[in-house]
């Protein structure tokens, strides 16, 4: 397991929030991550429908993106959600596993920006786009 891993599977352990939605880290590279999160009819937010909760979807879109700031590979680990906008485009399917896609795009001294994307597989249309700001501690360097 790299660093930017342990970084990254420890920021989503120590969350009890993320373990209680079930969220698995599934992939992790330098300044991205994939994490899972299965369908529980606990995080339904419309019973009639079986769609789940928009607070879930935010929560795994939140969780990694901060993941990908984490393994970003000029920075500490150390992040925290500065702004997030999370743009819903559509329920996500009942019975369907989600799974959060981000990337941190770019990163200054203090401050990485990232852009994330939740998906059910179901359609191309995505359940959820995000895009946001995330405090960054830049690695310091022998110069």
């Amino acid at each position: 397991m790299t660093d930017m891993e342990t970084i990254a599977r420890q920021l989503i352990e120590a969350l009890p929030f993320s373990n209680a939605l079930g969220m698995r880290l599934e992939a992790v590279g330098e300044g991205c991550a994939t994490i899972s999160m299965p369908w529980d009819a606990r995080f339904v937010g419309d019973p009639r429908s079986g769609v789940i909760h928009g607070g879930a979807v935010s929560a795994l879109l939140d969780t990694c993106s901060g993941a990908a700031v984490a393994a970003h590979p000029d920075g500490t680990g150390i992040t925290a959600t500065i702004d997030l906008r999370i743009d819903y485009m559509r329920p996500a399917t009942p019975g369907r596993a989600l799974r959060g896609e981000a990337v941190c795009y770019h990163a200054t001294r203090t401050v990485a920006f990232v852009r994330a994307t939740a998906t059910d597989g179901e359609t191309a249309t995505p359940v959820a786009t995000a895009k946001g700001a995330f405090t960054f501690e830049k690695r310091k360097t022998d110069r």
